[in-house]
This record gives structure tokens, sequence and C-alpha cells, in this order.
């Protein structure tokens, strides 16, 4: 038999990333937005809400459809049209030619609603009878979460800056800095990396900023016209030079400022976790756990895998109470992305809440006999399938 191969040495190298999003006037978005407003509605009258809610929208008309059970009564009609008032959906021409028509108007856009109760043999096998805990899950389904230390939201920086570009971008829209630009839009960046032998990589340089947007017709458009109630002084749009100088003064290099890199060390920690569930049973399947190489001291993956079992409850019923997700506050997070955000309470309501860390740091010093024992001694079994 041959003998196998020697590894090759891993060497640093070059590399380009990139990460794209939309803002919250993209249909994506708004779909995503409308169903979040659907669901807050239900959870303000009712926590225990069971909300199924899909989204569409297209040419002027905006469709809710789903299975919903719920002690609130709901007009969708309205919750619809503010959503798309909120965003600032305002005029419609059904003329692809104009210049006039931002694509959806909350007041002359169609809604239609095919909206029934949760089927009963879904309800009856993942919660009717049940304990809170032992609440099983709605679907099969695999989840996947990740996280690094290349910033300090544990997001990718691409994905950081392309999120954050647009949340700008609508922000000057809404604050009437840059009033001539309409609510759809996305952002695409690519930043250019150094992987180093150990596997750690460091951002070298911004290589592209895509900003696609939907803007007001150039030299043409006024302000009063454009952005509905205004009363000051009347304007017109500035050219297509113009509105890019404004964008990459008031949106690019704004958004740059807004980002915190870890103080000049390369990134190193990655870690992946995969959960799977299936409809009807509360206990996770399987818990997977990815760090790349890059776990610390004397810990192997078994051990942070075994971290995770002591320390989270990850049956539906758990996460549900431990993150308080009977709030009503979806909409808000429907867009700019969920993670990366900062934990907030407002009005008593927790949002975000999943972006606050536990204290894990007790274990940085055991040993794996030591995350060993202290499985055994836990109640690892009530939460998780072994």
């Amino acid at each position: 038999m041959a003998e196998p191969a020697a590894k090759k040495a891993r060497t640093g190298r070059t590399f380009l990333f990139s990460s794209e999003s939309v803002n919250e006037g993209h249909p994506d978005k708004i779909c995503d937005q409308v169903s979040d407003a659907v669901l807050d509605a239900c959870l303000k009258v009712d926590p225990k809400s069971k909300v199924a809610c899909e989204t569409a929208t297209k040419d002027n008309m905006v469709m809710v459809a789903g299975e919903i059970t719920t002690q609130a009564k709901l007009d969708y009609d309205k919750v619809v049209r503010g959503v798309v008032e909120q965003i600032g959906f305002d005029s419609f021409v059904d003329d692809l030619s104009s210049v006039d028509s931002k694509g959806l108007s909350f007041k002359t856009c169609e809604v239609l609603v095919r909206i029934n109760k949760q089927s009963p043999d879904i309800a009856g096998g993942v919660h009717v009878g049940k304990d809170e805990m032992d609440v099983g899950a709605g679907d099969q389904g695999i989840m996947f979460g990740y996280a690094s230390d290349e910033t300090s939201d544990c997001m990718p920086l691409t994905h950081s800056m392309a999120t954050r570009l647009g949340k700008t971008l609508t922000d000057v829209r809404k604050s009437g800095e840059c009033w001539w630009l309409r609510p759809d839009g996305k952002t695409q960046v690519t930043i250019e990396y150094l992987q180093h032998p150990d596997g750690s990589v460091e951002p070298k340089k911004i290589h592209t900023v895509v900003i696609s947007t939907q803007h007001a017709e150039p030299l043409k458009a006024v302000r009063s016209k454009e952005c509905a109630g205004y009363k000051g002084t009347e304007m017109t749009a500035p050219s297509m030079e113009q509105m890019n100088k404004e964008i990459e003064e008031k949106v690019i290099k704004r958004t740059l400022e807004s980002i915190t890199l870890k103080s000049g060390k390369s990134a190193i920690t990655l870690c992946l976790v995969q959960l799977s569930y299936a409809i009807g049973v509360a206990k996770p399947l399987s818990l997977f756990v990815e760090t790349y190489g890059s776990e610390k001291g004397d810990l192997t993956v078994d051990d942070i895998t075994n971290v995770l079992k002591i320390e989270f409850d990850c049956r539906p019923g758990a996460i549900a109470q431990s993150l308080a997700l009977r709030e009503p506050k979806y909409q808000d997070t429907a867009a700019y992305c969920h993670f990366g955000r900062e934990a907030v309470t407002k009005d008593g309501i927790k949002f975000f809440e999943w972006e606050n860390p536990k204290d894990l740091s007790k274990y940085k010093a055991m040993k794996s006999a030591q995350v060993e024992a202290a499985l055994k001694g836990s109640n690892y079994l009530t939460k998780w399938v072994d």
C-alpha cells in the first residue's frame, strides 16, 4: 500500500469575501415586517398566540396568508397599511416608465387575507395539554448559529458593514438629510483579507462597496411632492453625481465610523452550532459544535459541547422564557438583521435579549474530566437527548 501523502503545510493567503443586505423597503423585507407586525398584534393581546403568517407583495398588492390561533381580534387591512406607510411607500402608478411611482402605496394597495386557524393535528401534537417545558417544536428543522470575534458584535465584518449601510441609508432618508432617497435599497460589501498560517484572518482593505437604491428623479423631483406632508422650503433633487457624493459622505463614511474592530488583532475564534428538532418533540435531537481549531486551553470541542448542555436549555418552551419571546417586539427585528444588534429594554419589553452573553468563564481553567463530572452532576438529560 502506498504511503499517504504528507499533509501540506498551511501557508498564508489573500482572498476576497463579500456579504449583502437589503433594507426595509426591499420587497423581501416588506414581507418580513408585515408578517412580524401581525405577530406583534397577536402577542399584544394573547402571549400564547400560535402564529404562522407569510406575506407576499407585487404590483401594489400585499397578501397575508397562513394559520393563526389567537384571542386577538385583528384588523389585517389596518396592520398591513400601517407597515407600508411606516416604511415610506406612498405612491403607485401602474406604468413602469413612471418616475413618480415608488411601486407601492399604503393608501391604494390591495390587501388580500387568507388566514385560518392552526391545524388541530399540529396543535394536538405540539402543545395542547402539555406543560410549557414540554411543548414540542412546531416543525422538523435544522438550525445553525455562527459567531466570530472579528467584530465587537461577533458578526463577520462584511456582514456588519452591509447591514449597517442599509440602516444608515434608511436613516438619512427618514431624517430628511437625503429626502430624495426612496425606500427600496440593497448593499454589498467586499473586503480583502489576509489569512495567516494559524488560520486567523485579518481585514486588509475594503475592496468594493455597492449601494443600489430607489431615488427621486434627479434635477426634477421636488420635495413637497416627494415627501408627503412637507411644508418647508421647496427643494429640487440633486444631480446623480451629487446624490452619489452625498451617499458616500452621509452613508458610507458614517457607517464605517460606527463599526468597532478588535484592536489590531486578527480574528481567530470561530464557532458554529447546529441544533435539530422534530415536530412535537421538545428536546433537540442533536447538538453539534465546530470551532475550526480555535478552541483555547485544555478544553476540546467535546468539552465545549458538554458545557452547552450544562448551561443552556434549548427546548422551545425554555427558549421562549429565557429570551422573552412572547413579547410584541418582532417588527423591530425584521429588518437590518436579528443578530449583531444592541440589547435594549423599551417600555418593559426586552429587545434582542439574545445579544446578552452568558458568563461561562468558570470553565476556562477546567480540564476535560472536570467538565465531564459537571455534566454528570447536572440535569442535562431533562433538556437534551443524549
